[in-house]
């Protein structure tokens, strides 16, 4: 192994072995429980998480655009899995998710990855808190041994009843689940430094199957195939021709959007999680197309770039894709070698573990920057995101929430057009020049600024010719100049005192 070399988009590095084993083994055990329990979550066989974590290891590492980011199952899509296995089956998810990932390749092949930086934060953080709170209120029931119900609201309306008919396996599993919980919470806030890279999830997970195994409790636990690829069901005629269904084409788009907005938003986190490689987004969209695409050919759960385990990897010291290729061969091997100890562990602690991951998606801190920062109305379309993920469905929840964010451009339809003034003064002088109106609409221009901001020497920005900026890209060129900064870039931001230009240069201090 000492004999590679450097390859461009993070691949094999001399010496860089080593911490990409290590860090492999970090995020394996990350992985892990988080793959069956969104599995779980998302009401089908815990078996079909673990294949689309191996293929978002082995193949999607292979050749993302994004090498240190690690694609798996998300809970970002469980809510959708969900409803539709409830409306349609478990045949209808391989199709639905094979059509999803052509649709994402050829969104890479057409380079439209960097239109997904410009889908509203507002929006995003919305959709997301809405998912967390949905996956909450639906494990609550699978922490007594529950089934849970449809939809958010009916899962609400459930829960007395759950906790007052609570019989003695219910209570039991209930203890499980609480004992995950608080073990996993624990070990996030007290971890010694020595052991800080051992997730709280596995934590969590073993301390819940000890309490178990040691009582002998008759409650569920996971059942797994002594071969996994049992579990493997290819489409046939009949499933495929679902997809002649207009509503199944749209539930494919929503997947392919959805996941391809996940994917890229964590790969940005990951590029400003370190400085060791950057992310080509419309490569990384076409690998996750590859990787869905074959993920729906084995009737596997959808997958994205999931930033809990791309953090852990980072976190760990993984300098190559070799990290994420390697975590795919470890969830096979263990798989494969060691089923036996998987059904050891109770579906209640895996709820424990999703009840921390959807509290933990619930951010307030993430509206409450938004009306600090612009004004009311990215809080509303937070909170209408929010309460329509929650009470009606993900699709409904996103596409209001991107509707609402079209109404703040419409006073500024009139002379929406942005120009890009760019001048270097040698190695390390650079100027930026913004005239017009920064909106969504300009996104790809946008983005491609962005791509193109020096990361050493001093940088100039001015606004003063900039007539309107909507909170979308203020976002990003904030992120964008914190980054700089954060590399040693000396930013300098000129703007006039106007209310657009204020909140644009708050958003970057």
């Amino acid at each position: 192994m000492a004999g590679f070399t450097k390859t461009a988009g993070g691949g094999f590095l001399s010496g860089t072995f080593g911490r990409d084993f290590a860090a492999s083994f970090v995020v394996f055990l990350v992985a892990m429980p988080l793959c069956l329990g969104i599995a779980i979550a998302s009401g089908v066989p815990p078996a079909l998480g673990l294949v689309t974590g191996i293929i978002g290891g082995i193949v999607v590492g292979s050749f993302a655009g994004a090498p240190l980011q690690v694609s798996g199952p998300a809970a970002g899509l469980a809510v959708l899995v969900f409803d539709l296995v409830q409306r349609h089956g478990l045949a209808a998810l391989g199709p639905v998710v094979l059509l999803a990932g052509i649709i994402q390749f050829a969104g890479g092949l057409l380079k439209l990855g960097r239109y997904f930086r410009g889908v509203s934060p507002a929006v995003v953080h919305g959709m997301l808190a809405g998912i967390g709170a949905v996956i909450l209120l639906q494990q609550i029931h699978v922490l007594v041994d529950d089934r849970p119900r449809s939809d958010g609201i009916a899962n609400l309306v459930a829960i007395p009843d759950a906790f007052l008919d609570l019989g003695g396996s219910g209570l039991q599993a209930l203890i499980v689940g609480l004992v995950t919980i608080a073990a996993t919470l624990a070990w996030d806030r007290f971890k010694p430094g020595s052991l800080r890279l051992l997730p709280g999830a596995l934590i969590g997970v073993v301390a819940g199957t000890l309490v178990a195994v040691a009582g002998s409790l008759s409650i569920q636990r996971i059942s797994l195939p002594s071969n996994l690829a049992a579990e493997i069901s290819f489409p046939t005629a009949q499933s495929l021709s679902l997809l002649a269904d207009p509503a199944m084409i749209g539930l494919a788009l929503a997947f392919a959007f959805i996941a391809s907005a996940e994917t890229l938003l964590s790969a940005a986190a990951v590029d400003k999680m370190q400085d060791r490689v950057q992310s080509k987004f419309d490569k990384e969209l076409s690998a996750q197309g590859v990787g869905n695409f074959l993920c729906g050919l084995v009737g596997a759960l959808p997958m994205t770039g999931v930033i809990v385990r791309s953090s852990a990897n980072v976190q760990a010291g993984a300098m190559t894709r070799a990290s994420t290729i390697m975590h795919g061969f470890w969830i096979l091997g263990f798989v494969s070698l060691l089923p036996f100890v998987l059904s050891l562990v109770p579906t209640a602690s895996l709820a424990g573990v999703l009840v921390v991951v959807g509290a933990k998606l619930i951010k307030v801190k993430d509206v409450q920057g938004l009306f600090a920062r612009y004004g009311p109305f990215p809080a509303l379309i937070w909170a209408v995101t929010f309460v329509l993920v929650v009470t009606t469905d993900l699709l409904t929840g996103v596409v209001v929430g991107l509707a609402l964010t079209a109404l703040e451009l419409l006073p500024q339809v009139r002379g929406m057009r942005l120009s890009v003034e760019e001048q270097r003064y040698g190695e390390d002088d650079h100027e930026v020049v913004l005239e017009g109106k920064a909106t969504a609409v300009a996104i790809r221009k946008v983005a491609a600024l962005i791509d193109r901001l020096p990361n050493h020497g001093r940088l100039r920005l001015d606004f003063t010719r900039l007539r309107f900026a909507d909170h979308t890209v203020s976002e990003l060129m904030a992120d964008a100049v914190k980054r700089r900064r954060d590399r040693g870039v000396d930013v300098e931001v000129e703007h006039d005192d106007t209310p657009h230009h204020r909140r644009l240069a708050s958003a970057m201090t």
